[in-house]
């Protein structure tokens, strides 16, 4: 699926914690409809990126756009019902509930319905973990799952907040490659389905290779190289800085 419209204008944004530039004046942009890879070695400020998008952190300059809002520096519950929702690379679920519980909560703070009855919110929210596979688990606490399942519930807490634009961050960190060839076919899904744009953090080149029809790659705060796939693997400085190797981009099936 291919955008032809920017929907995320990140333009100069920079990050500093004291003396460390986490972010460095980078710019790009998401069109709507598309999957955007954001790679980079350990420290190069991916999550950092994605904590200003989504309002976790404030940029020390530079803005972000979100369609036709102005998101800089704006809280994050109001970029989330505006329509930009994150999973976490180390899962953070309510680990006291039960799975239905924690994504009702979601679907409550999401975007346009701060004010859906509890009863209703746990009904759409049985919807959402029927998508991912976890609807035999809804009486199951958070603590309780696995780390796959946990990754499935962090995209259905994700999904129930109806987000336009999804952000992932290394979503298939600890999971086997069986596990991950599910976790690819149901981001796959979830983007058809509910017509999402995904701008997505991974490490794992071979999936990002054939997921992205963009990659945007951040090394020391800066980005250094921005293109399709195939342009990015055969990027020297990227190779140098990243990959240690050629990556030819593979057919999605």
């Amino acid at each position: 699926m291919c955008g032809d419209r920017s929907m995320l204008e990140v333009r100069d944004v920079t990050k500093r914690f004291g003396g460390l530039c986490a972010v460095n004046q980078v710019s790009f942009s998401v069109n709507k409809g598309v999957v955007v890879g954001l790679i980079g070695p350990n420290g190069a400020g991916k999550t950092t990126l994605l904590n200003l998008i989504c309002g976790i952190y404030k940029p020390d300059a530079g803005t972000i756009r979100f369609e036709e809002n102005d998101i800089t520096g704006m809280p994050s519950n109001r970029i989330c019902r505006l329509g930009i929702s994150r999973t976490y690379q180390i899962p953070q679920p309510f680990y006291a509930m039960t799975t239905l519980t924690g994504v009702a909560v979601s679907v409550i703070h999401g975007k346009k319905r701060p004010h859906m009855s509890l009863s209703d919110a746990i009904l759409e929210a049985s919807y959402y973990l029927e998508f991912v596979g976890l609807f035999s688990k809804r009486d199951t606490l958070a603590k309780e799952l696995t780390i796959y399942e946990l990754r499935m519930l962090e995209l259905a807490r994700a999904l129930a907040t109806t987000p336009k634009l999804l952000l992932l961050d290394e979503v298939m960190a600890g999971l086997n490659p069986a596990e991950s060839s599910k976790a690819l076919e149901m981001i796959w899904n979830a983007q058809e389905q509910f017509d999402i744009t995904i701008l997505w953090i991974e490490h794992i080149m071979k999936i990002i290779m054939n997921a992205a029809q963009q990659i945007v790659v951040l090394h020391y705060g800066q980005k250094i190289a921005e293109g399709t796939p195939q342009e990015i693997a055969n990027d020297a400085k990227v190779v140098q800085a990243y990959l240690g190797g050629r990556y030819a981009q593979t057919e999605r099936p």
